[in-house]
């Protein structure tokens, strides 16, 4: 790795609600910081997000876990933690976005990378005005998995035993449901060349 590569050192990622939703994209993200391919953040308004949208829509996902899922998170990556100033709100009040309930994502998007699942909302032209690169998940991930195969590994192995009753296949799979192919086929060819 050269110090001209693009992820090169280690770049500030800003994890968008709509992919901290998912669980093995989550994981797979967090992992990857774990194993240093990343540095990744969030603000509290994110996470709100993310656990209402998991209540909404899993009839099994309380309150309560919603709670813990926040609690957790900050604790395990309190760096993550992004609270946006006054002047970052100001600066992203007059830009012109698609969805103006995504301005709160922007006015946290202290980082390099926003990795969202809505690049529509995201317009080139104002990611460019703020020096911020916007990727979808997969995209991000097959990056760091072609990038960092050893840590994405490890990342992924991280993923697989932290819930009960995973596998390999059953990851990918859950890759491929979250709307992750490219991500999916690459950590599947590195499985296979490691076998």
């Amino acid at each position: 790795m050269t110090a001209g590569s693009p992820l090169w050192p280690r770049k500030i990622v800003l994890g968008d609600a709509n992919v901290l939703y998912s669980r093995v994209l989550r994981d797979y993200l967090v992992y990857a910081a774990d194993q240093g391919a990343l540095s990744i953040r969030w603000s509290a308004e994110i996470l709100d997000e993310v656990v209402e949208h998991l209540i909404e829509n899993i009839a099994s996902f309380t309150t309560e876990q919603a709670t813990l899922l926040i609690r957790l998170l900050n604790q395990a990556y309190p760096q993550a933690h992004v609270e946006p100033t006054t002047a970052a709100h100001r600066k992203v009040r007059t830009l012109d976005l698609p969805d103006e309930d995504d301005r709160h994502v922007l006015a946290a998007a202290e980082a390099d990378i926003l990795c969202t699942d809505n690049i529509k909302h995201f317009p080139p032209e104002v990611m460019a005005t703020l020096r911020i690169e916007a990727l979808t998940a997969d995209h991000l991930l097959a990056r760091l998995v072609t990038q960092f195969p050893s840590k994405m590994l490890a990342a992924h192995r991280t993923a697989v035993a932290s819930l009960t009753g995973a596998t390999d296949a059953s990851t990918i799979a859950a890759l491929r449901r979250a709307k992750a192919p490219q991500t999916a086929d690459l950590m599947e060819a590195l499985l296979a060349a490691g076998s």
